[in-house]
């Protein structure tokens, strides 16, 4: 399935061609061909598909603790454990309305999302700036309230609001403050081991804790 990056083929075009199941497809970019996962899932007034994945956390497979550049170009397993790349994600968002779909899950099978109505990455001299607006809760917490404005942050490129370096402290690259909240890209840890603090996959205001998840998905739609 071919699909223009800047130009997002809308949800309908999507159904009506046949492609209504959930994998990996290839779209185009300004820099070339690029997979990406497309997740088509209709459960609910605020899932409904498609939606384009940016990250998954979900198993431990893929090594997040990763410099400037992979975050920059995206790694990792696009039917599994995956970073989208910033500059893709830059390109979606720079000339639409975009929204982001937070989806979390503990080693229990308990379950919660956060919905941001608004959602972009500025460029790479803005040092890809995150934007988000319009919270709507699914019980997880507003987590990314203390992230909006900043820059993105890896172990080689210091971004942050810290006197430490975030990234480098917590193992992962994201839009750091003094540091998080989130910290989706930190060291996936094992139900016995998310008891460790700071250092998981962690959604602070779902529980108040910082136990490390099972599962974070972060995933965006345009909006018409």
């Amino acid at each position: 399935m071919w699909l223009n990056l800047i130009f997002f083929v809308p949800k309908t075009d999507i159904y009506v061609s046949g492609y209504s199941t959930s994998g990996v497809y290839t779209i185009t970019t300004i820099d070339g061909p690029v997979q990406v996962y497309c997740e088509m899932k209709s459960d609910g007034q605020d899932n409904q598909g498609p939606w384009t994945v940016i990250l998954r956390r979900m198993d431990g497979e893929v090594n997040f603790y990763r410099p400037w550049r992979s975050y920059k170009w995206g790694f990792g397993n696009k039917g599994g454990e995956h970073w989208l790349g910033l500059e893709f994600v830059h390109q979606l968002t720079r000339r639409y309305q975009y929204k982001l779909r937070v989806d979390l899950e503990d080693f229990d099978g308990n379950k919660a999302y956060a919905v941001y109505k608004s959602f972009s990455v500025g460029s790479e001299s803005e040092g890809y700036k995150l934007r988000v607006s319009g919270f709507v809760n699914g019980g997880a917490g507003d987590s990314l309230i203390n992230h909006n404005g900043m820059k993105f942050s890896t172990y080689d490129k210091d971004q942050d609001n810290h006197k430490n370096n975030c990234a480098k402290d917590y193992g992962g690259g994201f839009w750091y403050n003094k540091c998080y909240y989130t910290n989706p890209t930190g060291h996936y840890l094992w139900e016995k081991e998310g008891i460790v603090m700071d250092y998981g996959a962690t959604w602070y205001y779902w529980k108040n804790n910082w136990n490390s998840l099972k599962s974070i998905t972060m995933k965006i739609k345009r909006v018409n």
